[in-house]
């Protein structure tokens, strides 16, 4: 039932009067919702009502349009037994009023629909993501690694037929990895330079090549693999380069998914070419590492592994360009070993505000890497759809609750959201010891202390905290215990002293500015030694 057939009859009880919902089809009228009133229709003239005030089954009737809802109209008439007939004007209702009561719900309705549709959608993308980055830390066979990818993502976008191709680098061809649909060993292998392989100009172009049937094709487009030489339903093809990236390198082609009959109409959307596109280099990157796993199981096999894992999680890493010109923000994040516990997140919120996560997982190592790929990818969701830092903090440890009991680990975590046009800083704080708020003017440092514990304690709940904040003049000043632990020679530790030294020093330079003084003063002190734990550290001015 929907909410507007629960709130007539609310309604109807306290006005006393009869209500109707009619929503107009391009044709009739058609009843959304109240009293049946049998084969009986309102007459109508186009989309509009031939007059204010009809002869309904059960007496006069006053029909008001709805206007927050194009098409719909409210019926107003006495109920059943009621003195007059004057309709709502009689029972001395105003019927402008009731109509805006169920414009809102109506409206109401339309937008949850919406947002529930759209977090279906993200929440489908997290799932993606997670399952390839299990196939990441669990497969070390190409070809069972290339079965499970591409089994998945044809799940996602609904084809029946698909196929991940990986290049063979000796004899420079596109070899079949893994099909879904036909049978592999029917495909020959396909030349790089073949000019009418839809496959290999997306491999050599290092783009998405795509073909709706629904669409009229471009001047001089070549539609030539969507003919009818195809043994198969589905004419609108996606194929998909596959990049890998290595530490300070651009990226190459490694493969290509190709994905058609797809299930429902023939057309691939354009949510499915950003999904896949999307994923396309952790999809490589699973290859990559399925690839050099079966090539060397000895120390060379083990040390690229270990480099594939660090590019890949620095990759998850946002730049802090996505938050344009909204912020002055610089940051560094160095893992101990390939990879590390430490990570952060920056997130473009609605009304130009800023939101701000950094957290420290337990431990180092693969657990901990993965603990931090799956906070990455689910903060986003969350930060847009709970209404608070805290419920933010809440959900993310609901959604890690299976992985923080099987690990045995736990994780610290701040999460603020900033507004500079309120000038207010709100923040939830899991355990961070940390987190400090830099005055623009004095100098003086805060500390924002926790407001709830490490998330995978068992214990929730917590309050936000809040504060005022200068507009282009206060620091947020971020930093894991990495930084504050590091030592001297002597053993001497850095210290939060040094770090909130020279942030207070040069608070009106530029972040990026006063975090290479940092990390610059950090390497003198330690004398260039290699770090024992990651180390973090985020300036940001909003």
């Amino acid at each position: 039932m929907t909410r507007i057939e629960q709130l007539l009859p609310e309604l109807e009880r306290l006005t006393g009067v009869r209500l109707r919902v009619w929503r107009f089809d391009g044709r009739a009228l058609r009843r959304l919702a109240g009293p049946y009133p049998g084969p009986w229709t309102p007459p109508v003239d186009g989309d509009r009502l031939t007059g204010r005030t009809l002869q309904a089954p059960e007496g006069p009737a006053w029909f008001e349009p709805v206007r927050e809802a194009e098409g719909v109209w409210l019926e107003v008439g006495e109920r059943p037994g009621g003195a007059g007939s004057g309709g709502a004007a009689t029972a001395g209702q105003d019927p402008a009023t009731l109509a805006t009561v169920i414009g809102a719900v109506l409206a109401a309705e339309r937008e949850t629909a919406q947002v529930a549709a759209e977090l279906s959608e993200r929440y489908e993308e997290i799932d993606l993501i997670y399952t390839i980055s299990e196939i990441l830390g669990h497969t070390i066979r190409l070809d069972e690694a290339a079965r499970r990818i591409l089994t998945e993502v044809s799940n996602v976008v609904r084809a029946r037929r698909a196929t991940l191709l990986v290049h063979d680098e000796e004899r420079n061809v596109l070899r079949i990895a893994a099909a879904r649909g036909m049978d592999p060993a029917e495909a020959v292998p396909i030349e790089i330079d073949d000019p009418g392989s839809v496959a290999a100009r997306a491999f050599r172009e290092m783009r998405i090549i795509s073909y709706d049937p629904s669409l009229p094709a471009p001047a001089g487009a070549d539609t030539a693999d969507s003919s009818e030489r195809r043994d198969y339903r589905g004419r609108a093809f996606l194929s998909v380069p596959v990049l890998y990236a290595a530490p300070g390198r651009p990226a190459r082609p490694i493969g290509v998914i190709n994905l058609t009959d797809r299930l429902g109409p023939d057309a691939f959307t354009a949510g499915d070419r950003k999904l896949v596109a999307a994923i396309a280099n952790q999809i490589g990157a699973a290859i990559e590492n399925a690839r050099l796993v079966a090539r060397d199981l000895g120390q060379q096999r083990v040390r690229r592994e270990l480099e594939l894992a660090h590019d890949l999680q620095l990759k998850l890493l946002p730049s802090p360009a996505v938050l344009g010109t909204l912020a002055d923000i610089a940051v560094r994040c160095l893992p101990a070993e390939s990879v590390g516990g430490d990570f952060y997140n920056l997130l473009r919120m609605h009304g130009d505000r800023v939101g701000v996560m950094l957290g420290d997982v337990s431990t180092h190592g693969f657990s901990a890497a993965l603990i931090m790929a799956l906070v990455m990818a689910a903060s986003g969701i969350h930060a847009e759809s709970a209404e608070t830092p805290t419920a933010v903090l809440g959900r993310l440890e609901e959604s890690l609750a299976d992985e923080l009991t099987e690990t045995e680990m736990f994780l610290s975590l701040f999460y603020a959201v900033i507004d500079p046009a309120r000038e207010r800083l709100v923040y939830a704080n899991a355990g961070h010891p940390h987190a400090f708020t830099v005055d623009g003017r004095s100098g003086t440092a805060d500390r924002l202390g926790s407001t709830r514990p490490p998330l995978g304690l068992g214990v929730a709940g917590g309050a936000n905290g809040e504060r005022a904040w200068r507009r282009h003049g206060d620091v947020l000043c971020l930093f894991t215990d990495g930084l504050v632990d590091a030592q001297s020679e002597a053993g001497e530790r850095y210290g939060e002293e040094r770090i909130l030294g020279h942030v207070r020093n040069l608070r009106r330079r530029p972040t990026r500015e006063i975090l290479e003084a940092i990390f610059t003063d950090l390497a003198a002190f330690t004398g260039g030694a290699p770090a024992s734990d990651d180390r973090t550290l985020l300036l940001l001015k909003a």
